[in-house]
């Protein structure tokens, strides 16, 4: 409903009701809006108000010897009383009623042009804001390239190591791709399919040293990207297994992968 009001109050509606360039519809639509909404009842009496005082600025009082010298013309001549009265009740000449009405008319059109330049200014703004908001979602976008191509400066780095991560009869269906670069010291795993699991259980990603077995975190489907996992020296194997949410040890936890890391040692 507020913007039906907004735009009743935007348009000329208003103005053209106050000079009679309304049809009956609009007229009932006009005082249906003043009588239910004290915003456009104030902004027709501050029109009308507008409009009543340009009206008596521009309007003008016919000089007192004017009148004089005709009443000292009619008594030269044989008269009625009934032309004495209409004479008397002519006294603001016809040009005071023209400067009236172009008042109105000036008072009534510098009314629509404020409204109409109190329109462009808003939609103005709304273009400005939405050049803003293209701005911002091309720096978003440059910065999201900007880490795509150094993601894939590192896939391309000839030091990084590539291990495709297949699923056992557990999970057939998985697969992931680890990059690791002993090198640089970085690993990268890109999760490309993983089975549906219940809800309290995940993917946990782990890493088998020589004594110990250690959790590299968790691999979720929605997260389908290059992710950024701890690099481990001197790893010998990786492994995804199955556990329960909110459990991160591995007695609690079934392996459905497993890659060796020392089959593409130099």
């Amino acid at each position: 409903m507020e913007t039906k009001l907004n735009n009743f109050l935007n348009s000329d509606l208003l103005s053209r009701y106050l000079v009679g360039d309304t049809s009956l519809e609009e007229s009932k639509e006009v005082e249906h809006f003043i009588s239910n909404y004290p915003k456009a009842a104030q902004a027709f009496d501050e029109l009308q108000n507008n409009i009543e005082i340009v009206a008596k600025v521009g309007a003008e009082e016919a000089p007192n010897h004017i009148l004089s010298n005709i009443l000292d013309a009619i008594e030269d001549k044989p008269t009625d009383s009934k032309v004495i009265h209409m004479a008397q009740s002519r006294r603001t000449p016809w040009f005071s009623f023209a400067a009236s009405v172009a008042a109105v008319v000036f008072a009534v059109t510098s009314f629509m042009l404020y409204q109409k330049n109190l329109q462009l200014t808003s939609e103005n703004n709304i273009v400005v804001e939405e050049i803003y908001d293209l701005r911002s979602d091309i720096e978003y976008n440059n910065s999201k390239l900007d880490e795509l191509s150094r993601e894939l400066l590192k896939l391309n780095n000839p030091n990084s190591k590539k291990y495709v991560i297949n699923g056992n009869e557990r999970a057939k269906n998985l697969k992931t791709v680890a990059y690791i670069n002993p090198v640089e010291k970085t690993s990268m795993i890109d999760v490309i399919t993983l089975p549906r699991l219940p809800e309290e259980q995940q993917y946990q990603i782990w890493a088998e040293l020589q004594d110990r077995m250690v959790n590299l975190g968790i691999l979720d489907e929605s997260d389908r990207k290059l992710k950024q996992i701890p690099y481990m020296e001197d790893a010998l194997a990786l492994s995804i297994k199955i556990g329960n949410k909110g459990d991160n040890t591995e007695e609690n936890s079934t392996e459905v992968a497993e890659i060796s890391l020392k089959d593409k040692e130099n």
